[in-house]
């Protein structure tokens, strides 16, 4: 049987291939999208004769249904992971807490750099390269307990610098008031 024979027979059997595809599918559109299809890749199907050609056209039918669904299942699981990576709008920073974040950042680094060399490479070693304080005391011709001082030095002063009372204290109790008065008004 040739194109003619199977295009024939596809026309003959389109309403029960159809209610297949529905069955198969869950929904009418799918399942005429399904149809469409096939209707379009027939000429691909069959170059060469066949023996029960309405028993062809169901098995294609069953199997491109097969493969939409799994392509489907596919689809929303991809979908469904890229919706769980999202942040959600609590994980969002407000420009408010943005321009607080970025004012510390600027205390940190200004505070990193007015400490002594070895103290600011102790400290971007151990934080910023993740070293274990042994291969940082190695480095730096020091004891682990040394390099423990460093650190804690270290982190005083970006505390200093930090908390209310430090050198920028002013600038946070102006952006306090700031704040204050957007409220207010």
């Amino acid at each position: 049987m040739g194109d003619d024979g199977l295009e024939a027979v596809f026309l003959a059997q389109r309403t029960m291939l159809l209610r297949l595809l529905v069955a198969r599918l869950g929904n009418r559109d799918d399942a005429e999208d399904a149809l469409q299809d096939m209707w379009l890749r027939i000429d691909q199907l069959a170059e060469q004769p066949i023996a029960q050609p309405a028993a062809f056209l169901y098995r294609v039918a069953a199997n491109l249904a097969t493969d939409r669904r799994i392509a489907a299942g596919r689809r929303g699981n991809r979908d469904a992971g890229w919706v769980e990576t999202q942040p959600g709008a609590e994980e969002v920073p407000d420009p408010e807490r943005t321009l607080v974040a970025r004012r510390e950042w600027q205390a940190v680094e200004a505070a990193i750099g007015e400490m002594p060399e070895r103290m600011a490479t102790a400290l971007r070693m151990f934080r910023l390269e993740a070293r274990p304080q042994r291969a940082i005391a190695e480095q730096l011709g020091i004891s682990v307990s040394g390099v423990e001082k460093l650190l804690q030095r270290a982190y005083r002063k970006i505390q200093d610098r930090l908390e209310p009372g430090g050198v920028d204290s002013a600038e946070a109790r102006r952006l306090d008031k700031e704040r204050g008065s957007d409220r207010a008004g």
